[in-house]
């Protein structure tokens, strides 16, 4: 039960990620969308929402594994999951907003 949180934790994430993946960037800040062409908004909602689970998935992995396994250098699987995860979500921000802010 000690990794409770961290299951929570990478669920809920996974699950704000499910609007941005059917196209709707509605859990994405306003600033961090306001140059996006309208014709744009469901492909850079999909790719921040694929890049949103990817994270969440790697945390709920994560905390599964630790509960098997009690290996604290399991860790390593949220840090490679926030990268490639980042990735996607950088992809789209420089993509379709024209950069990160």
């Amino acid at each position: 039960m000690k990794y409770l949180p961290l299951l929570t934790m990478g669920l809920l994430i996974a699950l704000v990620s499910v609007p941005n993946l059917r196209g709707n960037p509605a859990t994405v800040h306003r600033y961090n969308r306001r140059r996006v062409a309208p014709e744009d908004v469901p492909y850079y909602g999909k790719a921040m929402g694929l890049g949103t689970l990817i994270i969440g998935l790697s945390i709920v992995l994560t905390a599964l594994l630790l509960m098997l396994f009690q290996v604290e250098a399991l860790f390593c699987l949220i840090l490679a999951g926030i990268a490639v995860g980042g990735g996607f979500i950088l992809y789209a921000q420089f993509k379709y907003n024209k950069g990160i802010f």
